[in-house]
């Protein structure tokens, strides 16, 4: 399925939302934060005075009537409350205090309550100077004191009476703004933000960053999941130069993975492409052919990008001959192959770029290259162009076992994956997988952790790579080139740069004869191969 559906965010994977989106939810929750603080501290603080008066009517002794009297003030004490808010009651504080306001202004100010199950009057005053609401508080209560007892008396004697039990005084902090609160308050919202904007950029993001992105939306496998390193550009061979690493046994598992994606007898080969440049393909193409060869198995890297080659370059190989020199009859594949250092790998460059890429990689030569090249080698990895960018790439997966897209994490859009697929598989090209190529480390599916199972060696010097390789003289033999391989192994074991391994990574001396003799031991007990090996020499017809 290429179709493009929304999928729910299930709750086991807010968590890492919030891990690959934090800078962003970060920066959410600090503006919402900062936002509370702004606010409050441009608010201008009030402050509050409150002021207690219980209610009490004037009842007889007997059991009775103090019941009756109880019930009457539980019952009128609300509308005692009602009454300090109206201007019968407000207009002689604003007459006592001097207030430039109204009785409405001033009943804004000013809120009663009644505690549950009392008979306590509750008066709070409000006012930006704390002197004010306490004398607003005291004068409200006193006020309301004197309008219910001329409202309640009967005759000479009042039947209700009002007395503070607990006049106002000046208060020594604002009631508002309070600051613990509103941060408390701050807190929450930053963090429903944080949480919001994680979700949501995740869900409207269409970058594939993660290995359920491809298999959820396309049901496509990833095979394969390569973690980011800042060597990348600098070390195209990097299962080679740093055979330790994360990123050599993320190409050790792809190799184990293509164990099992049934290619079949005469069909050992396989097509690297992408959907736009800079994905990473032909680094991958690079390191897919050398852990192969590392298994025991005799593989040929084929550069078939016609329009922008690039292994010859990462190679420091010739490129001046290749492919294209083939195709067009000029040399045979066995006169321009290019042994590697690494045992039992070639390397067919691109050769000279031509004016027509896509009739090239579509003739019959070209089938018959690739069937000639699979006839006597084990296994065939073979760098494809883009398969947005040109056709190439599609008209090749048809001569080829199947096809590995390579998909940049974060930087490959999922309509553009989609539209690659979907041209692959229409024109009939077997898709075997896709590779998440510059996985972020801490990114979820991503490696998160690593075993060190080596020895506690020494770091290599650049002294000792100077003498090893000038140890090795351009008329060296086959023996002696053998003899030297030990040595280099340990090198590239101990995480020399590319500088100085440099001439490691170019073919062996053609002095030597174009072909290094064999230093693999006879014995299968001692060196297993997981690649089978078919028994068609060189010499061979590709067509039997």
């Amino acid at each position: 399925m290429t179709s493009m559906e929304w999928k729910p965010v299930e709750l086991q994977n807010y968590l890492s939302i919030l891990r690959d989106r934090w800078i962003p939810a970060l920066i959410a929750a600090l503006l919402v934060l900062g936002a509370v603080v702004g606010f409050t501290l441009l608010q201008t603080p009030t402050y509050q005075a409150k002021n207690r008066m219980f209610v009490q009517t004037q009842a007889g002794g007997s059991v009775t009537e103090l019941n009756s009297g109880v019930i009457f003030a539980q019952q009128q004490i609300t509308s005692y409350a009602d009454l300090a808010t109206t201007p019968l009651v407000l207009e002689p504080v604003i007459e006592e205090l001097g207030l430039d306001s109204s009785p409405q202004d001033l009943a804004s100010q000013i809120s009663t309550s009644v505690p549950p199950e009392t008979l306590i009057l509750e008066i709070a005053a409000s006012s930006e100077d704390p002197g004010q609401a306490a004398e607003i508080a005291n004068a409200t209560a006193e006020s309301l004191r004197q309008t219910v007892s001329e409202l309640e008396t009967d005759g000479n004697t009042s039947s209700v009476e009002l007395t503070v039990i607990a006049p106002a005084t000046t208060p020594s902090s604002p009631a508002s703004p309070s600051l613990p609160r509103n941060l408390a308050v701050g807190l929450v919202l930053a963090l429903m933000a944080g949480v919001a904007t994680a979700v949501i950029r995740d869900l409207l993001d269409n970058r594939v960053r993660r290995p359920e992105d491809i298999e959820k939306t396309f049901e496509r496998p990833v095979i394969a999941k390569i973690p980011s390193s800042r060597d990348t550009k600098h070390l195209p061979l990097i299962a080679a130069q740093h055979p330790q690493s994360l990123q050599a046994e993320a190409y050790r598992d792809l190799r184990t993975n293509l164990q099992f994606m049934g290619l079949a007898e005469g069909q050992r080969s396989v097509l690297i492409t992408s959907s736009l440049p800079g994905e990473g393909k032909s680094s991958s193409a690079i390191n897919l052919a050398h852990v192969i060869a590392q298994s025991g198995a005799r593989v040929l890297l084929i550069d078939a990008d016609l329009r922008r080659p690039s292994i010859h370059q990462y190679l420091s190989l010739e490129g001046n001959a290749g492919l294209t020199t083939v195709l067009i009859g000029e040399a045979e594949l066995d006169e321009l192959v290019q042994p590697l250092e690494t045992e039992g790998l070639d390397v067919l460059t691109s050769g000279p770029i031509p004016p027509n890429p896509s009739e090239m990689v579509g003739s019959e030569k070209m089938e018959q290259l690739l069937a000639t090249a699979m006839a006597q080698y084990d296994f065939v990895v073979v760098d494809a162009p883009p398969l947005l960018a040109v056709t190439d790439a599609v008209v090749l997966s048809h001569h080829v076992g199947g096809a590995l897209v390579v998909a940049r994490s974060e930087a490959v859009k999922k309509q553009q994956l989609a539209q690659a697929l979907q041209k692959l598989e229409s024109a009939g090209g077997r898709t075997l997988g896709v590779i998440l190529n510059r996985v972020p480390t801490g990114n979820r599916g991503a490696y998160s952790y690593t075993y060190t199972y080596s020895s506690d060696e020494s770091a290599v010097k650049p002294s000792a790579v100077a003498e090893a390789a000038g140890s090795v003289t351009p008329a060296a033999t086959t023996e002696t080139v053998a003899s030297a391989e030990p040595a280099r192994q340990q090198l590239l074991e101990q995480g020399a740069s590319s500088d100085e391994l440099g001439s490691y990574l170019r073919p062996t001396r053609r002095r030597a004869g174009r072909r290094r003799a064999s230093t693999r031991p006879d014995d299968p007990s001692t060196t297993p191969r997981t690649w089978p090996v078919t028994s068609v020499s060189r010499g061979e017809d590709a067509h039997r």
